[in-house]
């Protein structure tokens, strides 16, 4: 089966792929392109899965970099594959063949390019890797690698959108804590909750960082159960578990 790749215009000339479901060879709840090694599906598929992404962006399996995600704002400069696999939820890499990819099941995945400097990289960006810096320091350890920030692109894969986004008062009050600005990309939702704008605030963070250019694709992934992994969906209709998509880019 095909593989269901999102790409940007505004990354065209570097390789990349926000990676949808479709094309796997996992069944069940991760029926699809399961990229999660930190799920419970079989680890054989999972390493299939991996392996036509991989193939996808024309790199060999073990040139195919993910991290440990911890929902930090933890960021490294690569220019081999790390063994074991740190602890870290962004990455950026000059190396020509050496390909950066982040997983993701509602959180933002991140890719990052300046073409005129031979600079990529990749962020998972939740909402505490966003509030905390994950994707300033990608950008730093890209700037640490030869990039300037006014000449980085940087896209939003599919990610959680506002309208699906329900959260507490106790989230309001972080954000307002860090800065009272932040209440804009908050709305009145049900009772005492609201609705989180995570790629708006993401948006804000690149912008406000000084990259050349900052876009959302503008896919859902709770709204779109056939196409997208979702943590928060699968919490709502009680599944076992969940699996995750994963976003690519390579120079």
């Amino acid at each position: 089966m095909t593989l269901d790749i999102i790409t940007s215009d505004a990354l065209r000339g570097t390789q990349h792929g926000f990676f949808a479901r479709g094309g796997g060879a996992s069944s069940g709840v991760f029926a699809g392109l399961n990229c999660g090694q930190g799920s419970s599906d079989q680890a054989e598929i999972v390493a299939i899965n991996r392996a036509r992404v991989a193939a996808a962006v024309n790199v060999p399996s073990e040139r195919l970099v993910t991290v440990n995600q911890v929902h930090s704002a933890r960021a490294l400069a690569l220019d081999s594959p790390p063994d074991p696999r740190p602890a870290a939820d962004g990455m950026a890499t000059a190396t020509p063949g050496l390909a950066l990819g982040v997983l993701t099941a509602d959180c933002q995945p991140v890719l990052f390019a300046d073409p005129d400097n031979g600079v990529i990289g990749a962020a998972h960006a939740g909402w505490r890797g966003a509030l905390d810096g994950v994707l300033e320091a990608t950008i730093d350890a890209m700037e640490s690698l030869g990039a300037a920030r006014d000449t980085i692109t940087a896209v939003i894969g599919p990610t959680i959108s506002q309208r699906a986004y329900e959260v507490g008062p106790e989230l309001l009050d972080e954000f307002m804590t860090d800065d009272p600005d932040n209440h804009r990309f908050f709305a009145n939702g049900d009772g005492d909750r609201y609705l989180f704008n995570l790629p708006a605030f993401g948006l804000h963070r690149l912008r406000e960082a000084g990259v050349g250019h900052a876009e959302w694709t503008r896919h859902c992934t709770y709204s779109d159960p056939g196409r997208f992994f979702s943590y928060r969906r699968a919490t709502h209709t009680g599944a076992a578990d969940y699996g995750r998509l994963i976003s690519v880019i390579r120079l």
